[in-house]
């Protein structure tokens, strides 16, 4: 039993986690979930045993000098509460760590205990991964659920993925187990500049969960950070002319890809979005909360992984 001491009952409660390693092209999906936990001041209030799921010749930890006493921080899992206030608040129980090195069966099994503790409704796990994408289009991001219904309900594709899966992929079969429901999101970074930071894929995450569970989500420095992201790569790929002419093989295809999609649906969340954050734009009361999928219970819907 899992024993929360000095968590408060938490409001339409969403669990929101990212994982540093293989499901993390540029770290843009464990930054984002980083930026949640430093912009609403997350309070951890629980961290996994690292001696159970982590292999220290893998992920080292770290040591570091505190008031002169050094001290050595293991990588591990942690879980922090934010409360995101407003007419309509919301409590968000975010988790942040590494791909475990063993274990992962128990390691789901852990983080559910603490979704079915904390009465989370929703389980949203972000990733993301190396796409043919260009640096100078939107970021592509996908939402997939393993539950039909669930689908239906939040505009999201059925996973049909096949193949090797990461923790993401477990994770969210695990939930499908259990029955508590659950979506991934998923960024496609440019492969040929997939070195970390990404900010533009990070905000991409971001602007996708704000759509998904109706909250208002502070972007702080995160625009003009993605803006010089580009910029610098833009630099870079002006000065090589075959990656300039790759870069712009990419985007013919992207385009030609994508024209029958430049409306609709599209459109309407970009508007939507634009009208959320001017000053003077709809209040909460004027929106309507997507419809949330119901309590966990026992289903009996086939379950596959996403990658």
């Amino acid at each position: 039993m899992i024993e929360l001491e000095g968590v408060p009952e938490l409001i339409d409660p969403v669990m929101v986690a990212a994982f540093e390693g293989w499901n993390d092209a540029g770290d843009a999906a464990s930054t984002a979930v980083a930026h949640l936990d430093r912009e609403w001041k997350g309070e951890v209030f629980a961290a996994l045993d690292a001696e159970d799921y982590y292999d220290f010749q893998v992920n080292r930890p770290t040591v570091w000098m505190d008031a002169g006493v050094r001290k050595i921080t293991w990588p591990t899992t942690r879980l922090s509460v934010v409360r995101v206030g407003g007419d309509k608040p919301r409590d968000l129980v975010l988790v942040r760590g590494i791909e475990p090195s063993m274990r992962w069966r128990s390691f789901c099994n852990e983080l559910l205990g603490f979704a079915h503790e904390l009465g989370v409704e929703l389980v949203v796990i972000l990733g993301a991964l190396l796409g043919d994408t260009p640096h100078t289009r939107p970021v592509p991001i996908s939402g997939t659920t393993s539950v039909p219904d669930l689908a239906r309900r939040m505009d999201l594709e059925e996973t049909k993925y096949e193949g090797p899966t990461g923790i993401v992929g477990v994770l969210q079969e695990a939930c499908t187990h259990a029955g508590v429901p659950a979506v991934s999101l998923w960024a496609a970074v440019p492969h040929y500049v997939s070195q970390p930071p990404n900010p533009k894929a990070t905000l991409a995450l971001l602007n996708r969960l704000e759509d998904l569970i109706d909250v208002r989500i502070p972007l702080g420095e995160l625009p003009e950070d993605a803006r010089a992201w580009q910029v610098g790569v833009d630099q870079l790929a002006a000065e090589d002319s075959e990656v300039a002419e790759y870069v712009q093989t990419l985007e013919e295809a992207r385009d030609t890809a994508e024209l029958p999609e430049a409306s609709g649906e599209a459109i309407a969340r970009e508007f939507e979005r634009y009208l959320r954050r001017r000053d003077g734009g709809p209040s909460p009361e004027d929106r309507t909360r997507p419809p949330m999928p119901p309590k966990p219970g026992n289903r009996d819907d086939e379950d596959s992984s996403d990658d």
